[in-house]
């Protein structure tokens, strides 16, 4: 996670749970909060650059979303930008009134999940005691070749052992990345013989977890409960402190792979060591599947580390 990304998280959350505390769970230092503070920019501001191009796209392409304006700038201007960032300026700049369409009906499965409110964090109050029981999910942007381009990760992180059961890189938050992250910790599971009937996956409300492909998948398919998070980073914060963690300590590598293939290879050497190497203070100091061979049957067979399929 960047420092803006962390200053934007604490602002989201200070009334909440104090600025301290903030500070310290996304490791962010005072000084550079304050900095920060000081220097910090409109939004629109910051990417003023943008309009022009975003109004020329609304204008030719009246029927195009926040998604395929995404991919027009990459491929038409050469201006790679998170697809969370185009929707923002489009409702910063009004550019839907341009276009002079009327935003398309949610899915039946959002629409479910806005009627339940706070019902849909299944683990807001959930006593986790297993390994399986709850794994969290998100996208999250990783930059690479020296700062010029940019991806997506998606891992499936368990709650109680820390294992990243599977994830996927790609360069979209799509679907087809979300249910190839699935596969991959899906057969991982499979080796570990736990079932995933029942499990809990928390995530939040981006259209990829509301569609059909991906809920159809882990409903129907593998028994899977969904939970949503409707409050931002505060309702994911285990994710976001994987994010910040991973992304942190691995940043210098990232940069360094120039192909998406390069980046892919990097990330699955840095989950291999994140898997069965690190030490997180939260399981004794021990690494992810470390703690799962000590929870499980010493004749449970030792896997490797979970990847993307």
């Amino acid at each position: 996670m960047t420092t803006a990304a962390k200053v934007a998280c604490v602002t989201e959350v200070q009334a909440d749970f104090g600025l301290a505390p903030a500070l310290a769970a996304l490791d962010l230092p005072r000084a550079t909060w304050y900095y920060q503070q000081r220097q910090v920019r409109p939004y629109a501001a910051r990417y003023a650059d943008l309009r022009p191009l975003l109004e020329a796209i609304a204008r030719e392409h009246p029927g195009y979303g926040y998604r395929r304006m995404t991919i027009e700038l990459q491929q038409a201007y050469g201006r790679p930008v998170n697809h969370k960032v185009v929707q923002r300026l489009l409702k910063t700049w009004d550019l839907p009134l341009i276009r002079g369409i009327r935003r398309p009906r949610p899915s039946g499965v959002r629409q479910a999940v806005q009627a339940a409110g706070e019902r849909a964090n299944l683990i807001a109050s959930l006593r986790i005691t297993r390994p399986g029981q709850v794994v969290y999910t998100d996208f999250s942007e990783l930059v690479y070749a020296n700062g010029q381009r940019k991806a997506q990760l998606m891992p499936l992180l368990d709650h109680l052992s820390k294992v990243v059961w599977g994830w996927a890189v790609g360069d979209q938050a799509t679907t087809g990345l979300a249910l190839t992250a699935w596969q991959a910790a899906y057969q991982q599971l499979q080796r570990w013989q736990m079932a995933t009937a029942g499990m809990i996956v928390h995530h939040d409300r981006d259209p990829v977890y509301t569609g059909y492909g991906w809920t159809g998948r882990l409903l129907l398919h593998a028994d899977v409960r969904l939970s949503y998070a409707l409050h931002g980073a505060r309702d994911n914060p285990e994710m976001e402190a994987f994010f910040s963690r991973f992304k942190e300590e691995n940043q210098s590598l990232f940069l360094d792979a120039q192909t998406l293939p390069e980046l892919c290879e990097v990330v699955g050497g840095r989950m291999v060591y994140y898997n069965g190497h690190r030490r997180h203070s939260s399981i004794g100091y021990v690494a992810p599947l470390t703690y799962m061979q000590q929870l499980l049957s010493p004749s449970q067979p030792t896997i490797p580390a979970p990847k993307s399929v």
